[in-house]
């Protein structure tokens, strides 16, 4: 018996807020049908139900998380990793080096920028990499 052929897995694509804002209006009408709305703009029926459950979600009509809500929880998410990282440097800092690293964080933290070739020593032994003269601080 023959396999049947598997469909090659759509490539990601991204939309504008706009065009999403747009789409949930036309579910949201409803002289057309959540699918057919997916079929006449070639999009998955999960996404789209995705987007009008967030417009509702946002409207306050449903429960969950609004999406600058989700944006500030990404965010911190991502500020607290960098803040774990940086713990974890620390701990590996040998007593003799800790003062030093110290003093590099609290310019880095300051906005200061570290010289590039003890940037690159302490990216060699600890594992991170700090914004030197020629790199602008994120």
């Amino acid at each position: 018996m023959e396999s049947m052929g598997k469909k090659k897995p759509r490539p990601r694509r991204s939309f504008t807020p706009e065009f999403k804002v747009e789409i949930v209006e036309l579910c949201r009408r409803g002289d057309r049908s959540v699918g057919q709305v997916a079929k006449d703009f070639d999009l998955t029926e999960t996404a789209v139900r995705l987007w009008v459950a967030q417009a509702e979600t946002d409207a306050g009509e449903r429960e969950g998380l609004t999406s600058g809500e989700k944006e500030e929880l990404a965010r911190l998410r991502r500020e607290n990793r960098r803040l774990r990282e940086d713990v974890e440097i620390l701990k590996r800092a040998t007593a003799g080096e800790l003062q030093a690293v110290v003093e590099l964080f609290q310019a880095w933290g300051a906005g200061g920028e570290v010289e590039a070739d003890v940037a690159a020593e302490l990216a060699a032994r600890f594992g991170r990499r700090l914004p030197c003269e020629s790199q602008q601080r994120r």
